[in-house]
């Protein structure tokens, strides 16, 4: 398999997926403003969406979307528990999860890196976005991750965003489950090795 990925962007969640699961996989970089890879080879003949992440099947097909390309992964790797069995209620419960970072989350985020918007119009994403953080500090009340005991592929893709907010000077710091959530994610070995990988941090 092939992760197509920009350094700290979204894709940094299968990312931690593919890490946690276990599975052989190439990384191929991506100038997501030139829309080049790293061997000047055009990215949109690749993923004609132009986004990351990307996840190329050793059939040559083409898996994109962050929230089917870690359910992709987790199925993948079954026996690491990434994931609920499909079909399951706790399967459905984090299709949930998923769904609420992707549209909730990740997408408020969009306008902060917008220089074209103004700081009235940025503020207005920051305010909706804490109330997001806010239901999620709810959800971790009295548990180490998002569903409970296990990490889930969810846990990959809101440690992303913990990390957008940090780069965006967004104050979460009064949500202490996030905080102590933030921290248990960030000392997994699988999450530091992606970390390093992706140079985002220095190798110890």
């Amino acid at each position: 398999m092939k992760l197509y990925y920009s350094p700290g962007a979204c894709s940094l969640s299968p990312h931690i997926a593919l890490l946690e699961a276990g599975l052989p996989y190439d990384l191929v970089k991506v100038d997501l403003k030139a829309k080049k890879l790293e061997s000047g080879d055009d990215f949109l003949a690749v993923n004609p969406k132009g986004q990351v992440p990307a996840l190329g099947l050793d059939s040559g097909e083409l898996v994109t979307e962050g929230p089917v390309i870690v359910q992709y992964i987790a199925d993948h790797a079954a026996d690491k528990n990434l994931a609920p069995a499909d079909g399951s209620n706790e399967r459905r419960k984090l299709q949930e999860l998923l769904t609420f970072i992707n549209g909730e989350v990740h997408k408020n985020f969009s306008p902060l890196f917008q220089p074209v918007f103004s700081d009235e119009t940025k503020e207005f994403f920051r305010t909706r976005l804490t109330g997001k953080f806010k239901y999620l500090d709810s959800l971790l009340a009295g548990n180490d991750y998002l569903l409970g005991g296990n990490f889930s592929v969810a846990d990959g893709y809101l440690f992303t965003m913990l990390r957008w907010a940090d780069a965006h000077k967004l104050d979460l710091s009064m949500f202490k489950n996030l905080m102590a959530y933030k921290d248990r994610v960030a000392a997994r070995p699988k999450v530091q090795e992606a970390l390093e990988k992706e140079g985002l941090m220095k190798a110890a």
